[in-house]
């Protein structure tokens, strides 16, 4: 039996329809990705569906998928779809700004040029208008910044890079911690791993151990964290921590969190106040001395995108209200990645100010009150996204890019400037013993000292007939000094070099010494010497806190440096309360304290408590909070010595 025959026409109409439902439902599911923000699926659906026919909705499946690239930061990869969206008839001049942008992100200034100032003609939008005048303005600057001359070289980090994405290097002791992502669950805006934090051990400057995890303890597989800031001690660490922009316990986007190192390991991080519900706050780096915190926010008050903000430090350590750091730095464009040299500029990266891609990284210097901005240049500076620099010595260090000829998404990079009229700069620190006589400070000589450099010893000599000693000292370094003499109570001076190193523009010679002075403090080894201790406590509390648990850690270091003496602990409160009450809520807060220091291995029979209430203020007349703060202390006297 003959098989019937079958119109050709017919075969294809079948086929088309078939081809048609199937883009369809393919487009469709892609549309529902995108509104719950998973991108890359929705990328994916889009793209099947354009292969299975790509007469299908080409103005929508074109203007998607670039949208898609667009929202999970891969302008680059929007360009194509863009141009096309805009051939396919899409009207809307939003997608004519973001086709200028994504030609700019290409490198292709000339046609972005022209397309911004086509967008211009029938811009709506006043925030995309007035971020396209910036472009105008700003592209004829690339040339020059491209031809600028810089002595800088680079060299891709092998050892941390992969083919997923590692960026913003902090240095913390011998490791260097960056965030990766590295977690097995999939972050869906952009197809990659969620973000976490990761260290490695510094062999030198670009060989590195493997890298591991960082803490178990700050780690949430189901969420982004990372950009980490450290206080100079290393016993805090500020970092971000995100819900990936959906409602979660009531916020969304990022926060700051933070975390103190206690018993060989990082507490659970706890959400920092300063975080706003509603906005998207990271990339927290703290400034030389550890009373400024700066960080990106896109919360309300800003310029527009995301703004560079900073909070200060009361006496406790906590963090008071943000403020925004104004129209010298911050643009109606994004400004994020702030970061403090040693020597007191602003390292940051923007898109609004004038660059050669997207995020190009700046350093903005303070001198006389007036803030000037530097674009760093080629090589520092690409196409690409630059950002999230640190500096190890005054002419080396790391930074982030997604620049071509890399191993994957961000990749971390080592950098070295070599420029021939680099000015050397020669530290010392020179110290003098003493102790207190009847008239005042007396010289203590032929005394032992040992300068230390975190658990490391780097040095030891006895002080001369006169007291002094001196010893050479790094920039940035941070320095214990450990005093010793018999019938005197072994001190333990710090000094950090974080923040004195000299500005380049202020060097005349090719090389220069300088030395700092310090005194270095020895108390009798006798009954009745009392020293004030940075001890806070909440207001009507007697919890021990995370900042208050490092001080007291400083307390039993100084008692297993003095193993004969034993102590009182004296807790005093601020005047707010009755004279009863207050008494009974020191003396807690002194128990408290006790122990604590017996948690330790301090033996019972060498501390004692004891709460003096309101009896004993620093500040009589306290208004402010800080100032009631500063009478909530504890201090420690010694009450014995066991020759």
């Amino acid at each position: 039996m003959l098989r019937k025959s079958i119109p050709i026409f017919f075969v294809f109409g079948i086929l088309l329809l078939a081809s048609c439902n199937s883009a369809s439902r393919l487009y469709k599911k892609g549309v529902q990705q995108m509104r719950a923000g998973k991108y890359q699926p929705a990328i994916d659906n889009f793209t099947k569906a354009k292969a299975k026919n790509a007469s299908f909705k080409p103005l929508e499946i074109n203007t998607s998928i670039a949208s898609a690239y667009w929202y999970s930061n891969r302008i680059k990869e929007a360009e194509p779809f863009y141009k096309d969206a805009i051939a396919a008839g899409n009207k809307d001049d939003t997608v004519k700004y973001y086709y200028a942008y994504a030609l700019k992100a290409n490198g292709k200034y000339k046609e972005a040029q022209a397309a911004f100032e086509d967008y211009m003609k029938t811009a709506k939008s006043l925030r995309l208008r007035a971020l396209a005048k910036k472009e105008i303005e700003n592209l004829p600057e690339i040339e020059k910044t491209a031809s600028q001359k810089t002595f800088y070289e680079i060299q891709n980090v092998q050892a941390l890079n992969t083919t997923a994405s590692e960026f913003s290097p902090v240095l913390q002791g011998e490791n260097i911690i960056f965030t990766a992502s590295r977690k097995e669950k999939a972050y869906e805006a952009n197809g990659l791993g969620m973000v976490g934090l990761y260290k490695s051990k510094l062999a030198d400057s670009t060989s590195l151990q493997k890298p591991e995890l960082f803490s178990d303890k700050i780690y949430d597989a189901n969420v982004n964290e990372g950009t980490p800031t450290f206080s100079k001690d290393g016993k805090m660490m500020i970092f971000a921590r995100g819900n990936l922009g959906g409602r979660t316990r009531g916020r969304k986007d990022m926060d700051l969190y933070i975390s103190y190192f206690r018993d060989n390991k990082w507490t659970d991080p706890e959400l920092m106040p300063i975080s706003h519900p509603d906005a998207w706050d990271a990339q927290p780096t703290l400034s030389t001395d550890g009373k400024t915190l700066y960080f990106a926010s896109n919360r309300s008050g800003g310029l527009g995108g995301v703004d560079l903000w900073r909070a200060t430090a009361d006496a406790s350590g906590r963090f008071g209200k943000p403020t925004n750091m104004g129209t010298k730095i911050n643009t109606p464009g994004n400004d994020m990645f702030p970061y403090v040299s040693d020597d007191g500029k602003l390292y940051f990266s923007s898109d609004g100010h004038p660059g050669l891609g997207r995020l190009d990284m700046f350093v903005a210097i303070r001198k006389a009150g007036e803030i000037t901005l530097s674009n760093m240049g080629v090589p520092m500076n690409s196409t690409g996204d630059d950002f999230g620099i640190i500096f190890k010595t005054p002419t080396t260090g790391y930074f982030s890019s997604d620049r071509e000829g890399g191993k994957g998404d961000d990749d971390i990079y080592y950098f070295e400037d070599k420029n021939p009229g680099y000015k050397i700069v020669n530290y010392f620190l020179a110290g003098t013993t003493i102790t207190k006589g009847p008239t005042g400070d007396v010289v203590l000589g032929n005394t032992k000292i040992q300068f230390m450099e975190g658990d490391k010893q780097i040095g030891e000599m006895t002080t001369k007939d006169d007291g002094t000693f001196k010893f050479p000292v790094q920039e940035g370094k941070n320095y214990m000094i450990i005093a010793a003499k018999p019938d005197y109570l072994t001190n333990r001076e710090p000094f950090s070099m974080s923040g004195r190193t000299i500005p380049q523009e202020m060097l005349i010679k090719p090389v220069t010494d300088t030395t700092f002075y310090v005194k270095v403090p020895l108390n009798r080894e006798e009954k009745g010497v009392t020293l004030v201790l940075n001890i806070y406590y909440d207001l009507d509390k007697a919890d021990i806190r995370p900042d208050a648990a490092i001080e007291l850690d400083k307390v039993v270091q100084f008692l297993n440096d003095n193993p004969r003496i034993s102590v009182e602990l004296g807790s005093h409160t601020d005047a707010r309360a009755s004279d009863d009450y207050n008494l009974a809520l020191s003396q807690r807060r002194a128990d408290s304290a006790v122990q604590y220091l017996k948690s330790k291995g301090i033996g019972a029979g060498r501390i004692a408590a004891k709460g003096y209430g309101e009896t004993v203020l620093l500040i009589k007349e306290a208004e402010t909070e800080e100032e009631h703060q500063q009478n909530r202390r504890t201090e420690i006297r010694v009450t014995g010595v066991n020759k």
